[in-house]
């Protein structure tokens, strides 16, 4: 994508990019960009600090390489709840610590990552029964043997996923060199702004936070309203309890603190062209969802993000985001996150049409703006075929050129498609 971005007043933006601003009607390419995305910040035990990408399949089968623990375990809960619908994410370690590491003779073996789960490394050196004078170097996390080679000399070990050897001479045999001194710290409060830092980036659906500070959920309120405001990137950041942000760009999960990160992979995993609205929760975590119906009625005017629980079931109540505030410029439409979707759908895959095949290579005349707006056109035809919007035709676009000889001007009237939610039936007996 280009520099350039956001949404505009006048034409007087200086970098090249694609400016687009979405309003409501007043009331009396191209193809659609990848959907399953997430960056996300964690506290962790085991890990590359900063910033690494995970694809849905390497998580299930390196999870113990990449985070120090199998799959199943319990303290990859979290993880999983982001994968159950989500293709990839960004994941940022916000913690460090200090490395385990044992040192035995010429050998040092130090822990790849910090943490404390470097502590439950092992390694056994026994004599190897081919050849003699060698040594089979076993490297142990916890009770399962997880890389062996064979050497004679300490030079000649070479790193695996858990440890790194250093030192020099020959080997000698050892039944079991315990790491220690392993530590996993707390995220500083600085960590987030790091990882905010380092989220922008990246590419991504959805930024999840599910921390309860204040402070820190304010940080991602203001860069989400930034970056979606004034960079024009689109996405949406998923939080706890934090309906007061009033921002379509910002979803309040109210229910409970463990459910958002199955709110946040669900939400990236959505198409434009789906609604949460009454999706079951498959998730591992059991939430209260029992209110009252007022309960339920005030969450939804305060913007929140529900669950509630239908023959033992936990379902959405509905898929909204903290937007309340509603003007003619911004109605009630803008609360549902399937329009958002859609919306922002069109913002980035318009943006990055543009950037990809017109900027600084199409001419800004008659025929290079009617290519424009042909391919724009295809796009939403893309869309209708997928019932995210209808009724749209080519009267409904419109490029110009605009005040300097550089500038492109796109208008364009779009209705995007929600889901069903209400059912208003009057029925006459006769």
């Amino acid at each position: 994508m280009a520099a350039g971005g956001g949404t505009f007043l006048v034409q007087n933006k200086v970098l090249p990019g694609a400016y687009i601003n979405f309003v409501s009607r007043p009331r009396a390419m191209s193809n659609l960009g990848e959907r399953g995305v997430i960056c996300v910040g964690m506290e962790m035990d085991w890990g590359r600090e900063g910033m690494q990408t995970v694809e849905a399949a390497d998580f299930r089968t390196d999870s113990k390489a990449l985070f120090g623990y199998d799959y199943l375990d319990d303290k990859m809960k979290d993880m999983r709840e982001l994968f159950l619908h989500a293709k990839k994410v960004h994941l940022y370690r916000l913690n460090g610590g200090e490395k385990a590491a044992v040192t035995e003779g010429n050998l040092t073996v130090t822990a790849k990552y910090a943490g404390a789960r470097g502590n439950d490394i092992c390694i056994a050196i026994v004599a190897n029964v081919d050849e003699e004078g060698k040594f089979d170097v076993e490297t142990y996390l916890g009770a399962e043997l997880a890389d062996s080679q064979t050497a004679e000399n300490v030079e000649e070990l070479t790193e695996n996923d858990y440890v790194s050897f250093s030192g020099a001479g020959p080997l000698t045999a050892a039944a079991g060199l315990h790491l220690t001194g392993g530590t996993t710290e707390t995220a500083a409060g600085s960590a987030y702004t790091d990882f905010l830092a380092a989220a922008e980036a990246e590419d991504f659906n959805v930024l999840a936070y599910n921390g309860s500070n204040e402070i820190t959920k304010k940080l991602f309120v203001n860069f989400t309203k930034r970056m979606r405001d004034e960079e024009g990137v689109k996405f949406v950041t998923v939080l706890y309890d934090y309906a007061a942000a009033d921002h379509e760009g910002i979803i309040s999960v109210g229910t409970a603190s463990e459910l958002v990160y199955w709110v946040a992979g669900a939400t990236a995993g959505a198409g434009v062209n789906e609604s949460l609205t009454n999706m079951i929760y498959d998730g591992e975590y059991e939430g209260n969802a029992k209110l009252k119906k007022s309960e339920y009625i005030k969450g939804i005017q305060e913007g929140q993000f529900l669950f509630y629980e239908e023959d033992g079931k936990l379902r959405v109540l509905r898929d909204i985001n903290s937007l309340t505030s509603f003007e003619t410029t911004k109605n009630s439409d803008f609360s549902s996150n399937r329009v958002v979707r859609v919306l922002d759908s069109i913002a980035n895959d318009v943006a990055n049409l543009f950037s990809k095949y017109y900027l600084g290579k199409q001419s800004n005349n008659a025929n290079g703006r009617n290519l424009l707006k042909a391919e724009i056109l295809a796009y939403h035809e893309e869309l209708m075929q997928m019932e995210a919007i209808e009724t749209f035709t080519a009267e409904d676009i419109t490029v110009e050129k605009g005040a300097e000889k550089q500038d492109v001007v796109v208008y364009e009237n779009v209705q995007p498609v929600d889901a069903m939610e209400k059912l208003y039936m009057k029925v006459e007996v006769v």
